[in-house]
């Protein structure tokens, strides 16, 4: 293991982005905007768009294969915004390369890929970090100060929703492919419902889980978001989940009820919610369409009285580049063991769970 004096970064950290699609260009404009950090290559298979976006941000390296954009020995930090199924090969290659990763949700299809590739970022001691960005939500951030110094006693239970009325992101897309997302809205939406639940809660570890999926709808051809940027393949089929709902136990007792849906004949829109019920209060977090007002609901006696209240937070947005620029900051200060992504790697075990728990028909148990 490298110590941490040893781990410098060159001045200008020069970033390679592999994807084209709308997470891509937002990694290729979050990286752009900090200083001190460079752009020098992109690579993706639609030519048009891969010359587009070349062409715009002046990128001296355009590619259609990640390989070639990999093997570039200038590149600092590889930026992972493609398919769910390519994180996993893309982030190995990128750290036996020496590079850096930043990757987007999830960290990968299952908990096996996840822990190969948190095994090449210690091995080749380099930082790998995954786009959790709704934690930086200001809502979030204010509610996460108001537990730790508030409190609202033990909590005992929780219950993490998103749900979306008709939010299928393209019915015969990669998204609705199984090779290609490795699952349907709990492996896209999940992992940012997820990771702020157990952000707010305080990094407790999820033990078992007891899951149920349904894709009724997608199947039936209700649902699409209808949203073309992310039709880039045509698979024909639509063979993962548009609902997933299960039940975790926490290693500190609580439990949590948790559900994500693409589609539903609901009165659900674009709905997050997160409601944490402790002893002495309780916290609800609910966010309809990304509202960026009036999210925060804070529940608990005072005085014998219940009390609602009401705290005025507004969220400005901008919470990808605020995690790119963390990661950035992470690849500088050189204390690169804190930043391997195991966080992601036991998010990704719990999506993971899930999925055996609905093939299975049983309660999962994680390992510790």
């Amino acid at each position: 293991m490298a110590s941490t004096s040893s781990r410098s970064t060159p001045d200008v950290l020069r970033v390679g982005v592999v994807g084209l699609g709308y997470a891509g260009t937002t990694h290729l404009t979050s990286f752009a905007g900090i200083p001190g950090v460079q752009v020098v290559a992109l690579a993706g298979k639609e030519t048009d768009r891969l010359a587009l976006l070349g062409a715009e941000y002046n990128l001296p390296h355009l590619f259609e294969d990640w390989e070639e954009l990999v093997a570039l020995p200038e590149l600092d930090i590889v930026s992972i915004a493609t398919p769910n199924a390519l994180h996993h090969p893309i982030a190995v290659a990128a750290l036996a390369a020496g590079k850096h990763v930043f990757c987007e949700k999830p960290l990968a299809l299952d908990t096996a890929q996840a822990a190969e590739m948190v095994q090449a970022a210690k091995d080749h001691d380099r930082v790998l970090e995954v786009a959790f960005n709704h934690r930086r939500r200001a809502d979030v951030q204010f509610a996460r100060r108001y537990l730790e110094t508030e409190g609202i006693g033990r909590i005992y239970h929780s219950r993490a929703t998103w749900k979306r009325r008709s939010g299928i992101p393209g019915l015969r897309s990669w998204f609705t492919s199984k090779t290609m997302a490795g699952g349907g809205a709990l492996i896209d939406l999940g992992p940012h419902v997820l990771d702020s639940l157990l952000f707010l809660l305080g990094e407790p570890r999820v033990v078992a889980v007891s899951a149920v999926t349904h894709g009724e709808l997608g199947r039936a051809g209700y649902g699409a978001m209808n949203r073309q940027e992310q039709m880039a393949s045509d698979t024909g089929s639509f063979e993962v989940e548009d609902l997933a709902s299960a039940l975790f136990r926490l290693d500190d007792g609580s439990s949590v009820a948790f559900e994500i849906t693409w589609a539903g004949h609901t009165v659900d829109d674009e709905d997050i919610s997160i409601e944490l019920l402790g002893v002495d209060g309780g916290v609800r977090l609910f966010v309809p369409r990304y509202a960026s007002d009036d999210t925060l609901r804070m529940y608990r006696d005072v005085d014998g009285v219940a009390v609602t209240l009401t705290p005025e937070v507004h969220v400005p947005g901008g919470e990808h580049p605020i995690v790119i620029a963390e990661f950035v900051d992470a690849v500088r200060g050189g204390d690169w063991d804190a930043h391997r992504g195991d966080f992601a790697l036991h998010r990704t075990a719990v999506l993971d769970a899930c999925y055996r728990s609905a093939a299975e028909g049983r309660e999962v148990r994680l390992e510790s």
